[in-house]
This record gives C-alpha cells, sequence and structure tokens, in this order.
C-alpha cells in the first residue's frame, strides 16, 4: 500500500512538473509572438508613414504611380510582411480578427463607410487616434484623426491582420 503511495506522488509531480514547463513554454512562446507582433505593427505603420504625400490613384498600388486606400493598405502589408491582401477594402476587411476601437493598436485596420457602402474604404491606424490613409482623387496618402465627425460618423470597424499572420506557423522561424 505504501508502494501505491509513494508511485502516486512520483506520477503527481513528474506530471505536475511537465504541467508546469510546458505552461512555462507557453508563456514563452505567447511573449515571443507579442514581442514580433509589435515590432511588426511598428514596422507596417512607419512603412505607411512614408508614403505620406505619395499621389492618390484609383487602383493605384505603388508609390511611383500613386495609391488608393486599398493599394496603399496592400503595399504596406506586402512590403512590410510579404503577406498579400485582397484588393479590395471590402474584401480586407474579412481578414484578420475583429477588434474594438478602444483596443486600436498601431498597424491595425480601420475601415470607414464613405461611399454610401460599408467597409469602402481602409487607412492603417498609427496610434494616439490618427490613422493613415489615401483619401480621394485629388488628394495624397495624409494623417487623420480619428475622432474628427467625419470619420466617427462613418466608422465600420477595424481588423487586426498583423497578429493573426504572426502567429501563423508558417512564419515561425
Amino acid at each position: 500500500m505504501k508502494f501505491r503511495h509513494i508511485a502516486f506522488g512520483l506520477c503527481f509531480l513528474i506530471f505536475a512538473s511537465a504541467t508546469w514547463a510546458s505552461e512555462e513554454r507557453t508563456a514563452e512562446k505567447t511573449q515571443t509572438l507579442l514581442d514580433r507582433y509589435t515590432s511588426s505593427a511598428q514596422e507596417l505603420a512607419l512603412r505607411a508613414l512614408s508614403f505620406v504625400g505619395v499621389s492618390y490613384r484609383r487602383g493605384g498600388e505603388s508609390p511611383e504611380t500613386g495609391f488608393d486606400c486599398s493599394g496603399l493598405v496592400r503595399h504596406v502589408f506586402r512590403e512590410g510582411l510579404g503577406m498579400i491582401l485582397p484588393r479590395t477594402s471590402r474584401d480586407i476587411s474579412r481578414v484578420g480578427e475583429t477588434i474594438d476601437r478602444d483596443a486600436l493598436r498601431p498597424g491595425d485596420l480601420v475601415f470607414f463607410n464613405t461611399l454610401r457602402r460599408g467597409f469602402s474604404h481602409v487607412g492603417i491606424y498609427l496610434g494616439e487616434h490618427r490613422f493613415v490613409h489615401a483619401p480621394a482623387s485629388g488628394g495624397e496618402v495624409r494623417i487623420e484623426d480619428i475622432r474628427h465627425q467625419y470619420w466617427t460618423r462613418r466608422f465600420n470597424g477595424a481588423r487586426r491582420i498583423a497578429a493573426a499572420e504572426i502567429s501563423n506557423p508558417k512564419q515561425d522561424p
């Protein structure tokens, strides 16, 4: 009988040690993913800022020829993460995870109804209530305050794409 108690105790200690070690590895992996997300999100925001002043061009996808809103976002994500996003803002709005407006972080995407249809415009959130976008014909890539009445009334939602991509095992080194 004593042997059973000792054996049970040893099994419990081994199981508990393995569980604690596994939890520690999971916490380390989670922290690594968070660090990678933060780094990538900052990279996306900085890359987007580098295009401020580039002319708007409907259907445009390059700094040389100009950008439309989704072209800017696609270019930044392609160059920053090697990720190919769908062509339209509406299709991009279906990628990644939905997040609340009060949970926005740099690198998140913000969507607006600017053409009397949902998700017709997209920009990249920079932090401090600001986002960068390619507005419309005759304009150029610029920074806006999301709290401005125009944007507040047209806000459709936000997505976090970088986190979903970075946690993809194919991307892990």
